[in-house]
């Protein structure tokens, strides 16, 4: 089969694709003949080896995929062939990553697709889609009628948030930094969409959110979190998630955040047990049959382009080049 993969860290340009041995499964894994992949920044810090996950090489590279069951290990209970499937948190702790024709996944990482979703669309809303749901209902318990602030309303992840939030009866408050942003936040369902560059931003936040308490539960995807314009929009006893920013070391207001009861919540998904995720996907999936949950697919590429893939994601997430709207999904030819 045709695989990407790397035999070191660093640029985009160590990927290649070339062909690899097929996939063997093992009793508690399915064999899936992969119909869409997605790209997420934790991918490419894996490559660049700014995260420590990859134990041995060569590596295929990626998290996220979509497409049918070929074949079933012996003690598989919950897929058989012909089965569509999407998953995610491939290629981590040792698990082998999803950037090829075919891929062996432990059932366990696996969910139904719904019938009148794509593989694309499952692709696409696979690693954020858990990441959104587990962070605003597992870690935060969110409630109908709060308000959620989160940045980056037409991103992977806040798009996800902006939708799941919204479906959950909360009011939502995001930002984007274009008019095609801006509208995508619009059409997502947002309460209040606001230009990330306005000079009064912090001003129109706690305009809409004072009336209600102020921000319940503010969703941090940004890598440099500003924890003191933050803490001020708070609501009493509110919760601030943080699922980004590896790196940042911002200041800290102790004294504003515990005087209001405040909670900071940290997570990353792939430290999720498999029943965890496996309960968001369930959720996941009843919402997109609903009409409530529609990933948001962006640039579609061959797969063969993975390395192109990779530099466009890192260009947008770390560079801050251009803007990217929707996942970068990768198709196999």
């Amino acid at each position: 089969m045709k695989a990407a993969f790397i035999r070191e860290t660093g640029a985009p340009s160590v990927i290649q694709f070339a062909d690899v041995p097929d996939p063997v499964p093992g009793p508690t894994e399915v064999l899936v003949k992969v119909g869409a992949v997605s790209v997420n920044p934790i991918d490419t810090y894996i490559r660049a080896g700014a995260v420590a996950m990859i134990s041995k090489f060569p590596y295929i590279i990626g998290a996220d995929l979509a497409g049918t069951v070929e074949s079933v290990g012996s003690e598989v209970k919950r897929f058989k062939a012909g089965d569509r499937v999407w998953g995610s948190n491939q290629g981590l702790f040792g698990r082998r990553g999803t950037f090829s024709e075919l891929a062996a996944v432990d059932e366990r990482w696996l969910y139904p697709t719904p019938a009148r979703e794509t593989d694309a669309e499952a692709a696409a809303g696979a690693l954020v889609g858990l990441t959104a749901h587990v962070g605003l209902f597992l870690h935060a318990n969110l409630a109908p009628g709060e308000v959620v602030f989160v940045n980056g309303g037409a991103g992977g992840v806040g798009s996800a948030v902006v939708q799941l939030a919204k479906a959950a009866g909360a009011f939502v408050i995001t930002t984007a930094g274009s008019e095609t942003s801006l509208a995508i936040c619009k059409q997502l369902g947002a309460d209040l969409v606001l230009d990330y560059n306005s000079h009064n931003l912090d001003d129109q936040i706690r305009a809409f959110s004072l009336p209600h308490g102020g921000v319940h539960l503010w969703f941090e995807t940004q890598r440099e979190p500003t924890l003191d314009r933050t803490v001020s929009a708070m609501a009493p006893r509110g919760r601030i998630v943080l699922m980004a920013g590896r790196a940042a070391r911002p200041e800290f207001p102790v004294g504003p955040f515990y005087v209001k009861d405040l909670r900071i919540i940290g997570f990353a998904i792939f430290n999720g047990a498999p029943e965890e995720q496996r309960a968001a996907a369930d959720k996941l999936n009843t919402l997109y049959e609903f009409n409530r949950w529609k990933p948001q697919v962006g640039k579609t590429m061959p797969l063969s382009e993975a390395a192109a893939a990779h530099q466009l994601q890192e260009d947008a997430t770390v560079k801050r080049l251009g803007n990217l709207h929707g996942k970068i999904v990768l198709i196999p030819e």
